[in-house]
């Protein structure tokens, strides 16, 4: 797979494309700004979207959603658990099939009840669940810092240390990371219980 990282928008987001590169059909992560940068690589590089994945409903991450449907005519990805407008749902377990490849798809809610992570080929695209150095907000609809303490102790830190993180946001010290530098270095991924989790996420 090969990974277009795009920064996108005031809010330091990311939006990704990523290709399948034997067939080049390619998936769109979480588009909201700035959708001419996204068409332009589709265009300049001759790729085959096949789905709009959101891994939350935030409208930072889904405000691009129905004009980029529109215009690339493909179908919009959510999980079951969002309220957004979509063409087709998946659960934890589900996998995201284009071209050759797969991402599968984890549930981690927390920072929002529908959040996603789509892991595949050596890659995590963790939404707002997991930055380089932090973690997404549980202070917002939906939020809860018990749902996202197990969704990073019993999910995303049971993930292969080599995997490359690919955040929702361009919040850190770097634009990606991997899950083995995070567990060293992000006090949200440290070997705390549940109750030290939630005091530091402020209650």
């Amino acid at each position: 797979m090969k990974v277009y990282q795009i920064p996108v928008g005031p809010m330091q987001n990311f939006s990704y494309i990523v290709e399948d590169e034997s067939t080049h059909e390619a998936i769109v992560i979480d588009p909201s700004w700035d959708l001419e940068k996204l068409t332009e690589i589709i265009t300049e590089q001759n790729l085959n979207p096949k789905y709009i994945v959101n891994t939350h409903w935030h409208d930072d991450h889904t405000r691009g959603n129905e004009e980029l449907a529109k215009e690339l005519s493909v179908k919009i990805v959510q999980h079951n658990a969002s309220q957004l407008k979509n063409d087709l749902t998946v659960s934890d377990g589900d996998s995201i099939k284009f071209g050759c490849s797969e991402l599968a798809v984890y549930h981690t809610p927390g920072h929002s009840k529908d959040s996603i992570c789509l892991v595949g080929d050596g890659k995590i695209f963790s939404g707002d669940t997991l930055f380089v150095g932090n973690c997404g907000r549980i202070d917002l609809p939906g939020g809860s810092a018990r749902e996202l303490y197990h969704s990073l102790a019993d999910v995303v830190a049971n993930l292969s240390d080599d995997l490359v993180l690919y955040p929702g946001h361009d919040y850190g010290s770097s634009p990606t990371s991997t899950i083995g530098s995070e567990k060293r270095t992000n006090f949200v991924m440290q070997n705390v219980s549940e109750a030290e989790f939630v005091e530091r996420m402020g209650g």
